[in-house]
């Protein structure tokens, strides 16, 4: 019998939110901070949309069969089929990657996944995909690794932070994996 998972409830994050607002500061990356009560789902951040202007965005953090790991990024309101996704960036049998997982490979919870999380990612083992219709909006907000705050900042910004992560994303038009 095998031992339940750990999932840290109250383990430090090895990035927190000030961390990562000191490394944005480093490389010269204006961000606009919002702080706000936790949100766990698309639909309960929908009242913040009137409060905090830009494009709001949600984040997947998925497995396929072959065991790779994809953080997909894209505008609240881009449906997306995982079967299509699947054939889209050419992987077979996505689903939800675990919380375990999820720990493990971007240090966070269920709830604060964001693009700041590749920050976690020192071995790259986690490939991140950008909706290509969130990256043309001028503003975008993400959790900045707490669910209880939102930073807007540019998609140029955001690509600025991603490659002082090492991570080089792929930016694709995910509107071809919506639903039918």
């Amino acid at each position: 019998m095998s031992a339940a998972p750990h999932i840290p409830e109250n383990d430090p994050l090895p990035t927190t939110p000030e961390d990562l607002f000191e490394i944005l500061q480093e490389i010269d990356i204006e961000y606009e901070i919002h702080h706000h009560a936790p949100i766990f789902t698309v639909e309960e951040g929908e009242p913040l949309k009137a409060a905090i202007p830009g494009l709001h965005c949600r984040n997947l953090f998925l497995r396929d069969k072959k065991k790779s790991m994809y953080l997909v990024v894209a505008a609240n309101e881009t449906a997306i089929d995982l079967k299509k996704l699947q054939d889209l960036i050419g992987s077979a049998r996505l689903s939800f990657g675990s919380a375990e997982r999820l720990w493990t490979h971007l240090g966070i919870r269920p709830g604060s996944v964001c693009p700041f999380c590749a920050v976690n990612d020192k071995d790259h083992q986690v490939e991140v995909i950008l909706d290509g219709y969130m990256m043309q909006s001028e503003i975008v907000n993400y959790h900045p690794l707490d669910n209880a705050m939102t930073i807007s900042l540019t998609p140029r910004d955001l690509l600025k932070f991603l490659d002082y992560t090492g991570h080089v994303p792929r930016i694709l038009d995910l509107s071809a994996a919506a639903p039918d």
